[in-house]
């Protein structure tokens, strides 16, 4: 959102800057699954998400500083030729590379979180995925936060030396933590060697071969999965409304009686009252997000966990006496092909953790994620139903920060339940593998699963959660439309008081709740169903 005021300075008319946004939701629905399946079939030795995280963090960077300093760029480039840097044709050319640097920017960021996502799959066992989503969100959280502080601060003032402009200033900082979280977590956490792992299932996609991937990726979704993208769809309808229009929305009733009290106000007064209506929408989303932070450091205190840390216990059937030391030492958990992302799904038994026990005290008895997540669902509808009777700033700022809750949820559970159940697939797979090769060198003792290629491809952490991001991107695109709708139908001229156009755009994202919490009342408690 920062970038809005920043993009109409440099020219871009409105509708434009409409097309600049589709590019979010639009990339997110075509980049995500085809780095989900590339990154899948990396056999580099280094890791198969790290060399898409760090590419697509090196080109973010790229555009993001290119798009702060775009009017330089130009203007330094065309300058050399003798074009004014005043000219229409300069502008032109300003806006024109300001949007294919939008775009390019949307492309990379999405591959930066195709790859982190499937990092967290893939180096987490399923018992501890829950808690690996909560931290991601509640990091999420703290730099949601510390965007708003930003945002209120004078940096051009307390940070001259990285550009003179509130957004340059912004740029650079966000660089610096994007560069230096990726380096951490490439440095300190090892990936698995997916050179163990064989060759790729399936090769990597054209264009037409990507499409066809896709589409028997998505008829292939572990029922699981398929049903928390099908709230997911019905979720981010809802979402998208309020993520874009919240600010306007709190702005509208700020404005709203300084509009009816003065109905004869210049453009220029107009402008002002709305920029201060826009500082104070601002704050409630502080609020928002530092009731969203509270909830991620808190809720998974208060969620019975859907699985449980487990200690694997070798399986070994019944085999003649002589053979079966020799299997049992074959068969160890050390000697299993695995590495650290999965534990091999054997035969179980639950073992008590210290730390655990003390926490399990603040969980609430039946409050399991699925639960949580269909009360947020639940809270999000009424907060944006509350819209009919709020009048009042301040009553404004507690729902808006009320949401807070929901969009910690959003935030965590998703992300929880498919990333649990891929790790556990994806360590029954590793299973099978190793009875198929243990079959193959006459060392099995029976006959073992067979390891089905066609299914191995879609089961993969890249694929799924690009298609589980298609879920979240593709609805953003029609709420927009529905969106645009209402407001060709309801909207007053600017300056007009009591446009109430806003509020049901978010009373739209209200009933697109409440069918997202049906549809998750049909997901399981766990996994495999």
């Amino acid at each position: 959102m920062r970038a809005q005021p920043y993009l109409l300075s440099l020219g871009m008319s409105k509708a434009l800057l409409a097309f600049v946004w589709i590019a979010g939701p639009l990339t997110g629905t075509l980049v995500q699954p085809y780095v989900g399946i590339r990154s899948d079939n990396c056999r580099i030795s280094w890791g198969k998400r790290k060399p898409f995280m760090i590419s697509g963090g090196i080109a973010t960077i790229f555009a993001l500083l290119a798009l702060a300093w775009v009017r330089e760029l130009v203007g330094g480039f065309l300058g050399i030729f003798g074009v004014d840097a005043k000219s229409d044709g300069v502008k032109m050319t300003i806006i024109v590379l300001a949007t294919v640097l939008m775009y390019c920017l949307d492309f990379a960021i999405n591959t930066v979180q195709a790859g982190i996502r499937a990092f967290i799959v893939d180096n987490a066992p399923a018992h501890q995925q829950e808690s690996a989503n909560a931290w991601a969100s509640r990091l999420i959280g703290v730099g949601n936060i510390l965007g708003y502080i930003s945002g209120y601060l004078d940096l051009p003032k307390l940070l001259p030396f990285f550009g003179n402009t509130q957004f340059k200033v912004l740029s650079v900082i966000a660089c610096i933590s994007l560069s230096s979280t990726l380096l951490t977590s490439c440095t300190y956490i090892k990936e698995r060697d997916p050179r163990l792992e064989g060759p790729p299932v399936s090769d990597n996609p054209g264009l037409i071969s990507f499409f066809r991937q896709v589409f028997k990726a998505i008829r292939r979704l572990p029922p699981q999965i398929r049903k928390v993208c099908e709230v997911q769809i019905a979720a981010w309808v809802g979402w998208f409304p309020f993520l874009f229009y919240s600010t306007t929305y709190i702005g509208q009733i700020y404005v709203n009686p300084i509009f009816a009290d003065h109905p004869t106000l210049s453009d220029a007064q107009i402008d002002q009252a709305w920029e201060e209506a826009t500082r104070v929408g601002t704050f409630a989303l502080l609020i928002y997000a530092i009731v969203s932070f509270a909830a991620n450091i808190i809720l998974p205190l208060l969620v019975v966990p859907t699985y449980k840390h487990i200690v694997p216990t070798p399986v070994v059937p019944d085999t003649p006496p002589a053979e079966e030391p020799e299997l049992t030492r074959r068969m160890s958990f050390s000697s299993m092909p695995f590495g650290t992302s999965s534990e091999p799904l054997l035969e179980v038994h639950s073992i008590k953790d210290p730390e655990n026990s003390i926490l399990s005290h603040l969980q609430i008895p039946g409050l399991t994620l699925r639960r949580a997540w269909l009360l947020s669902h639940l809270l999000f509808s009424v907060c944006m139903f509350c819209t009919f009777f709020i009048n009042s700033v301040r009553v404004a700022t507690v729902v808006i920060g009320l949401v807070g809750i929901s969009w910690a949820l959003t935030l965590w559970a998703p992300f929880a339940l498919i990333s649990a159940e891929v790790a556990q697939r994806d360590a029954e797979k590793r299973i099978r593998r190793s009875q198929a090769e243990l079959e193959e060198t006459g060392e099995s003792w029976s006959r073992t699963p067979t390891v089905h290629h066609e299914e191995e491809s879609t089961d993969q952490a890249g694929i799924i959660l690009g298609l589980h991001n298609v879920s979240m991107s593709f609805p953003q695109i029609l709420s927009t439309l529905v969106s645009s709708v209402i407001f060709n139908a309801l909207q007053k001229p600017r300056g007009k008081p009591w446009d109430d156009s806003v509020g049901w755009v978010m009373r739209f994202g209200g009933c697109a709740a409440l069918v997202a919490a049906y549809l998750a009342m049909r997901l399981h408690e766990g996994t495999g169903n």
